[in-house]
């Protein structure tokens, strides 16, 4: 089964409870097909947490297409531009941007050695999940408030 050898980033945890303790809505948006992301959703119960789940499969095009992240949003009821797109791809940072949102990258995905993520015109770097705290508070005071968090 694909969720025993699954697990969470070191602190992934802990930054989704702290956002939903200052009721941040946040969901997941993934280019892997319904069929290996349901499963591993519902056994690490974020169905019931997420306030959308959009797999490589639920839109026509996927990343770096913005169809899934638009498509998000309106699961959300949340509006592109008031909303952050975390991922560890150059295709999401384009994604996220043909959406009109911020994009921020996981430095501690799965990025390869021989890519170059600072050349990615992210809004943002994250070395670990807890920096994405920090980087919502500056937005915050830097502008209007950030409503929503897909990831």
């Amino acid at each position: 089964c694909l969720s025993r050898e699954t697990r969470f980033f070191p602190g992934v945890e802990d930054l989704l409870g702290e956002l939903e303790r200052r009721t941040l809505r946040w969901g997941i948006v993934t280019n892997k097909p319904a069929a290996l992301t349901q499963p591993l959703v519902e056994a690490f119960h974020l169905h019931t947490r997420a306030v959308c789940v959009v797999s490589g499969d639920s839109t026509p095009r996927r990343k770096p297409h913005p169809d899934q992240l638009l498509h998000a949003c309106a699961l959300s009821g949340v509006e592109p531009q008031t909303a952050a797109y975390v991922g560890d791809a150059a295709r999401d940072v384009q994604a996220a941007h043909s959406a009109g949102m911020r994009a921020v990258v996981a430095l501690y995905g799965y990025i390869g050695d021989d890519e170059q993520p600072q050349s990615w015109l992210a809004d943002g770097l994250l070395v670990a999940p807890a920096d994405l705290l920090g980087w919502l508070n500056a937005q915050v005071s830097a502008a209007p408030i950030l409503d929503g968090v897909a990831s």
